[in-house]
Protein backbone atom coordinates (compact mmCIF):
# COMPACT_ATOMS: atom_id res chain seq x y z
CA UNK A 1 0.00 0.00 0.00
CA UNK A 2 1.72 3.54 -0.97
CA UNK A 3 0.87 7.17 -1.60
CA UNK A 4 -1.30 7.92 -4.82
CA UNK A 5 -4.75 7.24 -3.94
CA UNK A 6 -3.83 6.52 -0.48
CA UNK A 7 -4.38 10.67 -0.13
CA UNK A 8 -7.56 10.30 -0.89
CA UNK A 9 -8.67 8.60 2.93
CA UNK A 10 -7.67 9.76 6.16
CA UNK A 11 -9.36 10.37 9.53
CA UNK A 12 -13.05 11.99 9.64
CA UNK A 13 -13.18 11.96 13.84
CA UNK A 14 -11.50 10.04 17.02
CA UNK A 15 -13.44 10.43 20.34
CA UNK A 16 -11.67 7.89 23.20
CA UNK A 17 -13.83 7.20 26.49
CA UNK A 18 -11.91 6.85 29.79
CA UNK A 19 -12.65 5.76 33.21
CA UNK A 20 -12.66 8.79 35.81
CA UNK A 21 -10.93 6.30 38.09
CA UNK A 22 -7.55 5.46 37.84
CA UNK A 23 -6.35 2.33 40.75
CA UNK A 24 -2.94 2.06 41.38
CA UNK A 25 -1.13 -0.61 40.48
CA UNK A 26 0.66 -1.85 43.40
CA UNK A 27 -2.97 -1.93 45.29
CA UNK A 28 -4.22 -4.54 42.64
CA UNK A 29 -5.87 -7.20 44.65
CA UNK A 30 -4.12 -10.33 42.69
CA UNK A 31 -0.49 -8.90 43.48
CA UNK A 32 -0.86 -10.83 46.52
CA UNK A 33 -1.46 -13.97 45.12
CA UNK A 34 1.09 -13.51 42.15
CA UNK A 35 4.95 -15.04 42.25
CA UNK A 36 7.27 -12.72 43.48
CA UNK A 37 8.36 -12.04 40.13
CA UNK A 38 5.27 -11.64 38.02
CA UNK A 39 4.56 -8.84 41.57
CA UNK A 40 7.77 -7.48 40.65
CA UNK A 41 7.17 -6.97 36.87
CA UNK A 42 3.84 -5.42 37.67
CA UNK A 43 5.31 -2.72 40.20
CA UNK A 44 8.38 -2.57 37.72
CA UNK A 45 6.82 -1.84 34.01
CA UNK A 46 6.25 1.38 34.24
CA UNK A 47 2.13 1.52 34.87
CA UNK A 48 1.55 3.50 37.84
CA UNK A 49 -2.81 3.84 37.69
CA UNK A 50 -4.76 1.47 35.38
CA UNK A 51 -8.36 3.31 34.64
CA UNK A 52 -10.91 1.11 35.67
CA UNK A 53 -14.89 1.35 34.70
CA UNK A 54 -17.66 -0.05 37.03
CA UNK A 55 -17.84 -3.96 37.50
CA UNK A 56 -21.07 -4.18 35.25
CA UNK A 57 -19.21 -2.36 31.91
CA UNK A 58 -19.17 -4.63 28.94
CA UNK A 59 -16.92 -4.34 25.94
CA UNK A 60 -19.75 -3.94 24.04
CA UNK A 61 -21.41 -1.30 25.88
CA UNK A 62 -18.65 0.61 26.06
CA UNK A 63 -17.65 0.32 22.44
CA UNK A 64 -21.21 1.27 21.94
CA UNK A 65 -21.34 4.48 23.65
CA UNK A 66 -18.03 5.43 22.14
CA UNK A 67 -19.96 4.68 18.93
CA UNK A 68 -23.15 6.56 19.59
CA UNK A 69 -21.41 10.04 21.59
CA UNK A 70 -18.54 10.10 18.18
CA UNK A 71 -21.96 10.13 15.60
CA UNK A 72 -23.83 12.65 18.09
CA UNK A 73 -25.43 15.11 15.60
CA UNK A 74 -23.87 13.20 12.53
CA UNK A 75 -26.11 13.82 9.46
CA UNK A 76 -25.70 10.14 8.37
CA UNK A 77 -24.80 6.27 9.68
CA UNK A 78 -21.21 5.36 8.42
CA UNK A 79 -21.53 2.62 6.10
CA UNK A 80 -19.57 0.03 7.62
CA UNK A 81 -19.37 -0.51 11.57
CA UNK A 82 -15.43 -2.14 11.82
CA UNK A 83 -15.35 -4.03 15.43
CA UNK A 84 -12.09 -4.86 16.74
CA UNK A 85 -12.33 -7.78 18.50
CA UNK A 86 -11.94 -7.40 22.14
CA UNK A 87 -10.02 -10.20 23.95
CA UNK A 88 -12.84 -12.37 24.42
CA UNK A 89 -16.78 -12.06 22.95
CA UNK A 90 -19.40 -11.23 24.85
CA UNK A 91 -21.27 -14.33 24.07
CA UNK A 92 -20.21 -17.57 21.82
CA UNK A 93 -22.33 -17.97 18.74
CA UNK A 94 -23.36 -14.62 18.74
CA UNK A 95 -22.51 -11.35 16.97
CA UNK A 96 -20.54 -8.57 19.29
CA UNK A 97 -20.31 -6.36 16.25
CA UNK A 98 -24.20 -6.65 15.91
CA UNK A 99 -24.85 -6.30 19.93
CA UNK A 100 -22.68 -2.49 19.69
CA UNK A 101 -24.42 -1.86 16.39
CA UNK A 102 -27.76 -2.33 17.85
CA UNK A 103 -26.64 -0.46 21.24
CA UNK A 104 -25.80 2.45 19.15
CA UNK A 105 -28.72 2.74 17.27
CA UNK A 106 -27.14 1.68 13.99
CA UNK A 107 -29.69 0.62 11.56
CA UNK A 108 -27.98 0.09 8.29
CA UNK A 109 -24.42 0.03 8.89
CA UNK A 110 -22.90 -3.33 7.59
CA UNK A 111 -21.24 -4.46 10.71
CA UNK A 112 -18.20 -6.83 11.45
CA UNK A 113 -15.72 -7.96 13.76
CA UNK A 114 -12.12 -8.01 13.15
CA UNK A 115 -10.12 -10.49 14.97
CA UNK A 116 -6.86 -13.10 15.91
CA UNK A 117 -4.94 -9.90 15.66
CA UNK A 118 -4.64 -8.54 19.44
CA UNK A 119 -3.03 -5.31 19.89
CA UNK A 120 -2.08 -4.44 16.31
CA UNK A 121 -6.48 -4.97 15.00
CA UNK A 122 -6.89 -1.27 15.37
CA UNK A 123 -3.67 -0.97 13.05
CA UNK A 124 -5.09 -3.53 10.45
CA UNK A 125 -8.83 -2.23 10.98
CA UNK A 126 -8.29 1.63 9.70
CA UNK A 127 -5.78 0.14 6.64
CA UNK A 128 -9.47 -2.13 5.70
CA UNK A 129 -11.21 0.60 6.33
CA UNK A 130 -9.32 2.90 3.92
CA UNK A 131 -9.30 -0.32 1.10
CA UNK A 132 -13.03 -0.33 1.81
CA UNK A 133 -13.64 2.81 0.66
CA UNK A 134 -11.39 2.62 -2.20
CA UNK A 135 -13.15 -0.50 -3.42
CA UNK A 136 -16.84 1.50 -3.51
CA UNK A 137 -16.96 5.10 -4.48
CA UNK A 138 -20.65 4.73 -3.02
CA UNK A 139 -19.08 4.39 0.55
CA UNK A 140 -18.59 7.07 2.37
CA UNK A 141 -17.36 6.15 6.07
CA UNK A 142 -16.05 3.10 7.92
CA UNK A 143 -16.10 3.42 11.66
CA UNK A 144 -14.06 1.46 13.74
CA UNK A 145 -14.15 0.90 17.61
CA UNK A 146 -13.18 -1.78 20.33
CA UNK A 147 -12.58 -1.63 23.91
CA UNK A 148 -10.33 -2.71 26.19
CA UNK A 149 -11.64 -4.86 29.51
CA UNK A 150 -9.48 -7.40 31.55
CA UNK A 151 -10.66 -11.17 30.23
CA UNK A 152 -10.54 -12.10 33.65
CA UNK A 153 -10.56 -10.62 37.24
CA UNK A 154 -7.24 -10.15 36.81
CA UNK A 155 -5.46 -6.91 35.23
CA UNK A 156 -1.46 -8.49 35.29
CA UNK A 157 -0.86 -10.15 32.32
CA UNK A 158 2.61 -11.37 33.06
CA UNK A 159 5.16 -11.10 31.40
CA UNK A 160 3.32 -8.63 29.24
CA UNK A 161 1.61 -5.75 31.18
CA UNK A 162 -1.31 -4.62 33.03
CA UNK A 163 -4.67 -4.06 31.66
CA UNK A 164 -6.63 -1.26 31.87
CA UNK A 165 -10.28 0.27 30.48
CA UNK A 166 -11.46 2.44 27.60
CA UNK A 167 -12.74 2.38 24.18
CA UNK A 168 -12.45 4.56 20.86
CA UNK A 169 -14.71 5.00 18.02
CA UNK A 170 -12.80 6.97 14.84
CA UNK A 171 -14.33 7.37 11.44
CA UNK A 172 -11.96 6.89 7.97
CA UNK A 173 -13.22 8.90 5.46
CA UNK A 174 -12.33 10.53 2.06
CA UNK A 175 -10.76 13.45 2.44
CA UNK A 176 -9.74 13.18 6.01
CA UNK A 177 -6.68 14.31 8.16
CA UNK A 178 -4.51 12.80 8.88
CA UNK A 179 -4.48 11.15 5.51
CA UNK A 180 -3.45 7.66 5.47
CA UNK A 181 0.06 7.55 3.65
CA UNK A 182 1.39 4.11 3.69
CA UNK A 183 0.79 1.28 5.57
CA UNK A 184 2.32 -2.52 5.80
CA UNK A 185 1.25 -5.53 8.03
CA UNK A 186 2.63 -8.69 8.38
CA UNK A 187 1.48 -11.93 10.56
CA UNK A 188 3.66 -14.98 11.78
CA UNK A 189 1.52 -18.28 12.90
CA UNK A 190 4.00 -19.85 14.71
CA UNK A 191 3.13 -17.91 17.64
CA UNK A 192 -0.49 -18.56 17.62
CA UNK A 193 -0.39 -20.12 20.79
CA UNK A 194 1.90 -18.35 23.02
CA UNK A 195 -0.57 -17.28 25.05
CA UNK A 196 -3.98 -18.98 26.33
CA UNK A 197 -7.09 -18.74 28.64
CA UNK A 198 -8.32 -22.52 29.27
CA UNK A 199 -11.91 -21.10 29.38
CA UNK A 200 -13.72 -24.56 28.83
CA UNK A 201 -12.75 -26.29 32.08
CA UNK A 202 -13.08 -23.52 34.52
CA UNK A 203 -16.09 -20.22 35.63
CA UNK A 204 -15.26 -17.18 33.86
CA UNK A 205 -14.26 -15.93 37.41
CA UNK A 206 -11.13 -18.50 37.50
CA UNK A 207 -9.69 -17.25 34.35
CA UNK A 208 -5.93 -16.87 34.23
CA UNK A 209 -4.24 -16.21 30.97
CA UNK A 210 -1.08 -18.44 30.71
CA UNK A 211 2.25 -17.66 29.05
CA UNK A 212 3.29 -21.09 27.80
CA UNK A 213 7.22 -19.46 27.64
CA UNK A 214 8.11 -16.37 29.53
CA UNK A 215 11.79 -16.40 27.43
CA UNK A 216 9.66 -17.17 23.91
CA UNK A 217 8.00 -14.27 24.45
CA UNK A 218 10.79 -12.08 25.65
CA UNK A 219 13.72 -13.38 23.29
CA UNK A 220 12.43 -15.48 20.51
CA UNK A 221 9.11 -12.91 19.59
CA UNK A 222 11.65 -9.73 20.20
CA UNK A 223 13.74 -10.61 18.20
CA UNK A 224 11.11 -11.48 15.44
CA UNK A 225 9.72 -8.15 16.27
CA UNK A 226 13.11 -6.26 16.35
CA UNK A 227 13.76 -7.71 12.66
CA UNK A 228 10.25 -7.16 10.69
CA UNK A 229 9.33 -3.43 12.49
CA UNK A 230 12.84 -2.42 11.51
CA UNK A 231 12.30 -3.83 7.83
CA UNK A 232 8.68 -2.29 7.80
CA UNK A 233 9.45 0.93 8.67
CA UNK A 234 11.74 1.03 5.86
CA UNK A 235 9.48 -0.23 3.47
CA UNK A 236 6.71 2.30 4.31
CA UNK A 237 8.96 5.40 3.92
CA UNK A 238 10.29 4.12 0.53
CA UNK A 239 6.02 3.29 0.09
CA UNK A 240 5.37 7.05 0.77
CA UNK A 241 8.76 8.18 -0.88
CA UNK A 242 10.24 9.83 3.05
CA UNK A 243 12.73 9.90 4.67
CA UNK A 244 13.70 9.18 8.54
CA UNK A 245 14.40 12.68 8.86
CA UNK A 246 11.08 14.01 7.79
CA UNK A 247 8.99 12.06 10.09
CA UNK A 248 7.97 14.60 13.34
CA UNK A 249 6.77 12.00 15.72
CA UNK A 250 6.63 7.94 16.72
CA UNK A 251 3.94 6.51 17.93
CA UNK A 252 3.51 3.12 19.34
CA UNK A 253 1.05 0.54 21.48
CA UNK A 254 1.95 1.03 25.29
CA UNK A 255 2.73 -2.10 27.07
CA UNK A 256 5.84 -1.14 29.69
CA UNK A 257 8.50 1.34 30.03
CA UNK A 258 11.26 -0.82 28.76
CA UNK A 259 9.98 -1.54 25.40
CA UNK A 260 10.02 2.16 24.41
CA UNK A 261 13.58 2.12 25.22
CA UNK A 262 14.04 -1.46 23.59
CA UNK A 263 12.12 -0.40 20.12
CA UNK A 264 13.90 3.16 20.20
CA UNK A 265 17.42 1.45 20.00
CA UNK A 266 17.04 -0.72 17.24
CA UNK A 267 15.00 1.81 15.04
CA UNK A 268 16.71 4.90 15.91
CA UNK A 269 13.29 6.48 16.25
CA UNK A 270 12.28 8.43 19.39
CA UNK A 271 9.00 7.33 21.28
CA UNK A 272 6.90 10.62 21.56
CA UNK A 273 6.87 11.37 25.10
CA UNK A 274 2.54 10.75 24.94
CA UNK A 275 2.69 7.18 25.08
CA UNK A 276 5.35 6.72 28.24
CA UNK A 277 2.78 9.27 29.69
CA UNK A 278 -0.68 7.45 28.92
CA UNK A 279 1.35 3.92 29.65
CA UNK A 280 1.94 5.20 33.25
CA UNK A 281 -1.79 6.70 33.65
CA UNK A 282 -4.13 4.17 31.82
CA UNK A 283 -1.78 1.27 31.52
CA UNK A 284 -2.32 -0.97 28.10
CA UNK A 285 -5.50 -0.41 26.18
CA UNK A 286 -4.82 -3.38 23.81
CA UNK A 287 -6.07 -1.94 20.39
CA UNK A 288 -6.89 1.27 21.55
CA UNK A 289 -3.72 2.42 22.83
CA UNK A 290 -2.35 3.44 19.37
CA UNK A 291 -5.43 5.57 18.60
CA UNK A 292 -5.70 7.20 22.04
CA UNK A 293 -2.18 8.39 21.56
CA UNK A 294 -2.51 8.98 17.91
CA UNK A 295 -5.61 11.26 19.07
CA UNK A 296 -4.20 13.50 21.95
CA UNK A 297 -0.75 13.87 19.91
CA UNK A 298 -2.85 15.73 17.48
CA UNK A 299 -5.17 17.96 19.70
CA UNK A 300 -1.71 18.62 21.39
CA UNK A 301 -1.15 21.00 18.56
CA UNK A 302 2.26 20.45 18.46
CA UNK A 303 1.91 19.36 15.06
CA UNK A 304 1.79 21.05 11.43
CA UNK A 305 -0.55 20.51 8.13
CA UNK A 306 2.14 18.00 6.19
CA UNK A 307 4.34 16.49 9.15
CA UNK A 308 4.65 13.15 9.27
CA UNK A 309 3.51 10.16 12.33
CA UNK A 310 5.18 7.25 12.32
CA UNK A 311 2.63 4.67 13.99
CA UNK A 312 4.67 1.32 15.17
CA UNK A 313 1.86 -1.68 16.26
CA UNK A 314 2.67 -5.47 17.03
CA UNK A 315 1.31 -7.87 19.37
CA UNK A 316 1.89 -10.99 21.37
CA UNK A 317 0.34 -13.27 18.91
CA UNK A 318 2.65 -12.31 16.40
CA UNK A 319 1.29 -9.44 14.24
CA UNK A 320 3.17 -6.51 13.22
CA UNK A 321 1.35 -3.38 11.39
CA UNK A 322 3.87 0.44 10.41
CA UNK A 323 1.42 2.99 9.25
CA UNK A 324 2.20 6.34 8.25
CA UNK A 325 0.00 9.34 8.60
CA UNK A 326 0.30 13.16 6.79
CA UNK A 327 -0.93 15.87 8.91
Amino acid sequence: MNGGNAAAVGIGAIHCVLPDERFPVDKLPELDNLAREEADFARGCGIHTVGRFADEATPAGLAAQATRELLDGADREPDVLLTVGARAPEVLLGSDSGHIAAEAGLTSAFSFVLDGLGCTGSSAAWALARDLLLADPSRQSVLITHASRPVSLDRVRYPVTVIGDGAFAMTMVRGGRPVLRAHRQETDGKFHDLFRVDYKSAPWYEWREECRSADRYRFELALHSQQRLARMVDEVLADAGAERSGIAATLMQNVTAPAFRFYESFLGLPVHPVCNRHLGQYGHLGAMDVVLNLDRLLAEGELAPGDLVLVLNNSPVAAWAVTLWEV
